[in-house]
């Protein structure tokens, strides 16, 4: 189970940092705008989520 749940942190944090890639145009265009997209928080505490399972 344990692996499962570390397997699955990590997938996310790929899928994230990937989402965080492909929406850079947009959040260059909305940030001109005033508006920040939070791609940047989910990132991290998806980082920091891995590295806790990891040192379990």
């Amino acid at each position: 189970m344990e692996r499962l749940y570390r397997a699955t942190l990590f997938a996310l944090y790929q899928l994230t940092l990937l989402t965080g890639i492909v929406l850079l145009p947009v959040a260059l265009v909305t940030e001109r705008l005033g508006i920040r997209l939070p791609i940047d928080r989910a990132v991290v505490g998806l980082k920091e989520a891995c590295e806790q399972s990891q040192a379990a």
